[in-house]
């Protein structure tokens, strides 16, 4: 799932690429994509895109005088930028496309889909706080104001294991499953720990693992072809993803929890004391 580094990075991409130009089709090949009907999609077609924005894991493209196209890509979405679309329209059919998007100069791009859970969105709004998700999101980790003592007040009283806080869009925007797990990695703490339990000291080291580990991975997307985003993603990881394999940090082996629709992977002896956890369901909270 693309989160925030990698979506920061398409803003920064289409930015470059779609700030100036004219929409003139924007076609859907799954209708299952469009989240909403008024006004429709075709209200972005003719309009010169002016800014793009990020909220959280959303895209915005803000277009001239007319609605905001924003997309979440979800779980198995992604954006592929052509510098030349396909000659004619897209064919409906059980391959990945879901959207296009066509610029008078002929570039536009794709949104598509894997899988046979079809959870990217698209909406067209006046105001991108009428989508859903993005009016009940929390604040932005990367913000100047985000500071520690905001992100103090956030934990304060929240009576949940901190792998599960950290991925609550409505807690904090923009962290998913791979990203929580590469924090909890460098703050060296248990992905099942209590978020209400930690020590100022704990929760200081919590917030500048936050800050530094999503920094770093926008740096590390920034300039990269959108094409080649999710490989970078992978190859920045430290724990996520990356079960059986030595901790880069002190030898051990990297092990794995999973769940009924994911999994979460962790170093025991940068953040358990040593202990393995099996099964999240077995398992008892690890202080």
């Amino acid at each position: 799932m693309p989160e925030l580094p990698e979506v920061e990075a398409l803003k920064d991409f289409l930015t470059e690429n779609l700030v100036g130009h004219e929409i003139v089709r924007a076609l859907p090949v799954a209708i299952s994509v469009l989240k909403t009907y008024d006004p429709p999609l075709t209200a972005v077609e003719g309009r010169e895109v002016v800014a793009v924005h990020r909220h959280g894991k959303f895209l915005d493209l803000e277009t001239d005088g007319g609605p905001h196209f924003v997309t979440h890509l979800a779980r198995a979405g992604w954006l592929h930028w052509k510098d030349r679309l396909p000659d004619g329209p897209p064919r409906p059919g059980k391959g990945p496309l879901a959207l296009r998007v066509a610029l008078e100069t002929g570039a536009g791009f794709d949104l598509t889909e894997a899988g046979t859970q079809k959870r990217l969105a698209v909406y067209v709004v006046a105001d991108p706080h009428e989508v859903p998700g993005i009016a009940r999101l929390g604040p932005d980790p990367l913000a100047e104001e985000f500071d520690g003592a905001s992100f103090a007040a956030l934990l304060n009283g929240e009576r949940r294991q901190l792998k599960g806080a950290l991925r609550d869009q409505t807690l904090i925007a923009g962290v998913g499953n791979a990203y929580s797990d590469e924090i909890l990695h460098a703050a060296r703490m248990s992905p099942f720990k209590l978020a209400a339990s930690l020590t100022p000291e704990e929760t200081e080291a919590l917030y500048r693992a936050l800050r530094t580990t999503l920094t770093e991975a926008v740096e590390r997307s920034r300039g990269v072809a959108a094409g080649r985003l999710k490989s970078e993603k992978k190859s920045g990881l430290r724990v996520h993803g990356r079960t059986g394999q030595p901790c880069p940090v002190c030898g051990d082996t990297i092990r794995e929890v999973s769940f009924s629709d994911s999994s979460l992977q962790y170093c025991p002896t940068c953040q358990t004391g040593g202990k393995p956890l099996a099964d999240r369901r077995l398992s008892r909270l690890l202080k």
